[in-house]
């Protein structure tokens, strides 16, 4: 019997000492006022939870402990922590978008016509020309809105409130927290910059849970989450990608990856990676920013974007091709 409470005591002390909790309380950046409701999350993941009246929130961040830490909320300006306290509470301020909801404002008045233009060109690039883009609905497109450039080359987007998205396809609800969009007619390029959390898996029984199997088996494979997390386990090789350098060379794992402490991996490299996935021509180009070198990744798939420019058919992946960072390849 004691042997079997001992047990249970280890057990318990194991679990609790392996489970972190951040702490905190959300506070406006301009009026030091305490923000309720704000979405605090691990990017890409279901893993999140709301601030109470008072801005408080607690969050359990076990499983993606090395991830960074997303705070969002209607009228602010998303911030992403990289660096925070796992043992003390912390406070995070968001800054108000005051000038751009004014400027949303006085833009939002457009003919039918244009807007009608703009949300299909807005669809396209935010979602996708895939089969999984094609088949994300917004739930809230009237909290889209639309400015155009005083030389109509750039159409900015803007959404007075989290976007609400449900893909037919891969069978997920997301809402996404939107900071930035901005087509470039011209140079038919386009940037974006926000947040997701998923919210529901809508996989239930056969049939519809077999068809969003296959569905996300597809999306997943040769992405930029597929690449990273084979980069993360050094298998790159057994799951059918080949880096080569600028002079065609064959880049070994160790010759990018560097290990500091805790385990964790960070992308390094001068000079362009060629990504070849089950193709004997390069699908891909990863160039790293030279102020973000290394780039940190984790074995989930995740990579800090801001330190990569990924272009080609990795690059092609939008919004209705995402998955969770929780996804695994059956």
């Amino acid at each position: 019997m004691k042997r079997i409470v001992l047990f249970l005591l280890v057990v318990n002390f194991f679990q609790v000492g392996h489970t972190q909790i951040v702490k905190g309380t959300i506070l406006d950046k301009s009026n030091n006022l305490k923000i309720n409701f704000a979405s605090i999350y691990i990017n890409g993941t279901s893993v999140g939870t709301n601030s109470d009246q008072n801005g408080y929130f607690e969050l359990d961040i076990t499983k993606y402990s090395s991830l960074p830490l997303t705070i969002s909320a209607l009228g602010y300006y998303s911030v992403t922590l990289t660096d925070f306290s796992r043992e003390k509470p912390i406070e995070v301020y968001l800054m108000p978008k005051t000038f751009e909801l004014n400027e949303v404002f006085v833009v939002a008045k457009s003919t039918v016509k244009e807007r009608k233009a703009n949300l299909k060109l807005f669809r396209d690039q935010f979602l996708g020309s895939s089969y999984n883009g094609q088949n994300c609905v917004i739930m809230n497109e009237g909290d889209i809105t639309f400015e155009n450039g005083t030389s109509r080359d750039t159409l900015k987007a803007f959404a007075s409130k989290p976007i609400l998205i449900v893909n037919n396809a891969l069978g997920y609800k997301i809402t996404y927290y939107l900071d930035k969009f901005e087509y470039y007619r011209k140079s038919k390029s386009f940037l974006y910059k926000g947040s997701a959390i998923f919210n529901e898996d809508l996989a239930g029984e056969m049939p519809p849970k077999k068809y969003f199997e296959k569905r996300r088996k597809i999306a997943y494979l040769g992405s930029r989450s597929h690449f990273f997390s084979s980069l993360w386990t050094n298998s790159l090789k057994s799951n059918g990608f080949i880096v080569r350098n600028s002079v065609d060379e064959i880049i070994n794992y160790e010759d990018i990856v560097i290990v500091r402490a805790g385990f964790k991996k960070y992308l390094s490299y001068k000079g362009n990676l060629s990504i070849y996935y089950l193709s004997n021509s390069p699908n891909s180009l990863i160039e790293l920013l030279k102020t973000k070198d290394p780039v940190f990744f984790d074995s989930s798939g995740y990579f800090d974007g801001s330190g990569v420019k990924v272009i080609g058919q990795m690059a092609q992946q939008r919004i209705g091709d995402l998955l969770p960072y929780d996804y695994k390849l059956k």
